[in-house]
């Protein structure tokens, strides 16, 4: 191969993983983009609004858990 065949070899490959990697990066933005919103509170519908509710609930049914013992235990 001539140092031309392999300028134009080397300048394939680079535009090849230019176009790669600049389509890597657009798709793990946009998926980066949604799991963050998914972390912060938007009034109900987010994963951390979900979990929030989840943790209040359980914080009551382990409150009603207790008092319950609590009255078998002075029985």
């Amino acid at each position: 191969m001539t140092p031309q065949d392999w300028a134009g070899f080397i300048l394939t490959i680079l535009s090849i993983l230019g176009v790669v990697g600049v389509t890597l990066r657009w798709i793990l933005k946009k998926y980066v983009e949604q799991i963050m919103l998914e972390l912060k509170p938007n009034s109900g519908s987010s994963m951390k609004d979900q979990v929030t509710r989840l943790e209040s609930k359980v914080d009551k049914l382990y409150d009603a858990i207790l008092i319950h013992l609590e009255d078998h235990a002075n029985k």
